[in-house]
């Protein structure tokens, strides 16, 4: 069986781990900015109405001043090539319920990663 090698070449990427948000909830706003251009991207993480739009909106601008400061990459044509959110911790609670029991509280945390790469 011949394995392919996959094409791994991007200009930047930045990652933001442990967000107090969980998973399933941040990857519906992640799945929106997904193969946009940069611009199109903020400018529709400005308008979203989700916890997780401010927090991707300072990561790909995180990402564009990481591309910034390589050499000979035009800042005006960069896209979000790839966009993904991995399961992080989970905190483990518990709330008292009635006659003595208790009911499990999972507070989830999210890692969010964004690669960017030239048009």
């Amino acid at each position: 069986m011949a394995k392919t090698k996959t094409n791994t070449s991007h200009v930047s990427k930045a990652t933001l781990s442990g967000v107090r948000l969980s998973p399933r909830k941040a990857r519906l706003v992640v799945d929106v900015v997904r193969g946009k251009r940069v611009e199109e991207a903020i400018s529709l993480l400005e308008f979203c109405d989700k916890k997780t739009a401010p927090m991707l909106k300072k990561l790909i601008l995180s990402a564009v001043a990481n591309a910034k400061s390589q050499e000979g990459v035009d800042l005006d044509e960069l896209y979000v090539k790839q966009a993904w959110v991995n399961e992080g911790k989970t905190l483990k609670r518990f709330m008292p319920r009635a006659q003595g029991r208790a009911t499990p509280i999972r507070k989830r945390t999210s890692h969010i990663s964004v690669v960017l790469d030239e048009i």
